[in-house]
């Protein structure tokens, strides 16, 4: 019978390993920073690809290439601080506000100013373009009007003056090009109909308890139908369909929310405040997936289509941008997701004469394709040996001292050598073991029982250990002051944890008293 190895229990652990979730979020890493010369208050990656990303720090706006984390151009003819600068769904032009109100439209290849919309009398916080009718930008100015400009004719379409305060975020709708969502410092998120110029519908965002909190961020849903909006720190989820109602109010972050952003296909949002701390939620169910800390307060934040970078813009001037490599599962387009099959499996793949079918998109399962062939073929598999560790092979040659003494250095994790001394025990070896030991090769020993005699993974096998060094060793104590400490400290600590415990079994015994007469029924006095 061949020989089988020591069998290392995994014990559950009070703090559980990250999930894939976690993992995931956990590969944007390496992050670059950039010094801005102000905050930076507005991030914007290009729907099309390179994904290009404009970031609008002082009074201008840079576009940096997400290869190389360089700028390739630099747009600066504004008169004061510039704002949400965004890059049209095309790559080809940029959109940007400044503190003098005027809104201007670039062409990003020349720089130059295309169309200049100066209608606004006090800055321009938000300007984009319309997905659905690329010809049309969004603006929301602190004058508390936010208008719909047509850039062919450099005409304002629609004005809406419904907000009594500063207008500092605002979305034209994914799913209807007539609706604008807008949120303003009179603690009031409104669904705008450009057809009607009239507000169809308010949600009061930012009322609370202690007053009325002004509306930082507001974000839509590409369905159209739900909408987000943050004020101080609350995050607020509103279901449009029934009305404009509060279906949820979360409140994860300890400061102002400043920024929101989906991931590609909105199953994720990512939300980032001025507590320094960028959250990811789960749209499902609205709990938080991961954190990610940062080093100043959060300004701006996006997240690129192919989710391959996170940037995030602070108050201190820094661009943070993380960068994730996408893996060969992920590449879209037939060619690299056929180089991927025949990289994960040849033959296999083959074997029914044709590669899997291949679709377009994305492509995120890890799974390899099954082998395709006929049902009367084999495939002959060889088993290769697995190699034995040392404390295996010093088993084998029933070379019990070497084997626990192999297991007792510091790099070897407890799990192992709790493992072996329950393989010696099974053995009816451990006397041997520990047996003809100086002081040199018994401090180890006592070391470990030390450490982990109050942790509840080993605490029983410890006792064991324990009770047989004792009884083998009591007549020598006395002549080496190194082990006379550490029995004294066992000795401690175990008396600390009979103490502990005794505490625990009284507060046990009062918190059973306490629920048994809330449970029993009440008996009526006549």
């Amino acid at each position: 019978m061949d020989y089988q190895p020591v069998v290392v229990k995994h014990h559950p652990r009070p703090s559980s390993k990250p999930n894939s979730e976690s993992r995931y979020w956990r590969q944007f890493k390496h992050p670059v920073f950039i010094k801005e010369y102000a905050p930076v208050t507005s991030v914007h990656f290009s729907p099309s690809k390179p994904h290009r990303y404009a970031v609008t720090a002082a009074s201008r706006v840079q576009i940096y290439a997400p290869r190389t984390q360089k700028v390739t151009k630099t747009v600066s003819r504004f008169k004061d601080v510039a704002r949400s600068g965004s890059i049209r769904a095309d790559g080809k032009l940029l959109v940007a506000g400044d503190d003098t109100g005027l809104v201007q439209v670039f062409d990003i290849s020349s720089r130059a100013i295309l169309r200049t919309f100066d209608s606004h009398k006090q800055p321009v916080h938000v300007t984009k373009f319309s997905s659905l009718v690329p010809t049309q930008v969004l603006s929301c100015s602190d004058d508390t009007t936010t208008k719909i400009w047509d850039v062919p004719s450099q005409s304002c379409i629609t004005t809406f003056t419904a907000h009594t305060d500063y207008v500092r975020s605002g979305q034209p709708s994914a799913s209807n090009p007539h609706l604008f969502l807008t949120g303003s410092y009179d603690s009031t998120v409104r669904l705008f109909d450009s057809r009607s110029g009239q507000s169809e519908m308010v949600m009061g965002g930012g009322s609370s308890s202690g007053g009325n909190v002004p509306v930082e961020q507001v974000l839509m849903f590409p369905s159209g139908t739900v909408v987000l909006s943050s004020a101080g720190p609350i995050l607020r989820v509103w279901d449009l369909v029934a009305g404009g109602r509060c279906v949820r109010a979360l409140s994860n972050h300890q400061k102002t929310i400043t920024a929101m952003t989906f991931n590609a296909d909105a199953s994720r949002l990512l939300t980032g405040g001025l507590d320094q701390m960028v959250k990811v939620y789960d749209i499902g169910t609205y709990k938080i997936a991961h954190t990610m800390r940062y080093p100043a307060p959060i300004l701006c934040l996006a997240i690129s289509p192919d989710e391959t970078h996170i940037a995030a813009g602070m108050t201190d001037g820094t661009l943070s941008v993380r960068r994730r490599n996408p893996k060969a599962s992920e590449v879209s387009g037939d060619a690299a997701l056929a180089n991927a099959i025949l990289r994960s499996g040849t033959f296999e793949s083959f074997l029914g004469g044709s590669l899997p079918a291949i679709g377009e998109g994305k492509v995120r399962s890890k799974a390899k394709a099954k082998p395709l062939g006929e049902v009367d073929e084999f495939r002959i598999e060889s088993k290769r040996t697995k190699r034995l560790k040392n404390y295996d092979k010093l088993l084998k040659s029933f070379k019990y001292s070497a084997a626990l003494d192999s297991v007792l250095r510091k790099h070897v994790p407890p799990t192992t050598t709790f493992a072996l001394i329950q393989e010696l025990i099974h053995r009816d070896g451990l006397r041997t073991a520990l047996a003809g030991r100086d002081d040199v090769l018994l401090e180890p020993i006592l070391r470990l029982l030390v450490k982990h005699v109050t942790d509840p993974r080993f605490g029983e096998m410890v006792c064991d250990v324990a009770s047989i060094v004792i009884q083998m060793y009591t007549p020598i104590l006395g002549q080496s002051p190194l082990i006379d400490t550490l029995f004294l400290r066992l000795r401690r600590k175990v008396t600390a944890e009979l103490r502990f415990q005794r505490e625990l079994q009284k507060t046990k015994g009062a918190l059973d008293m306490i629920f048994s007469s809330l449970a029993s029924p009440t008996v009526a006095h006549v």
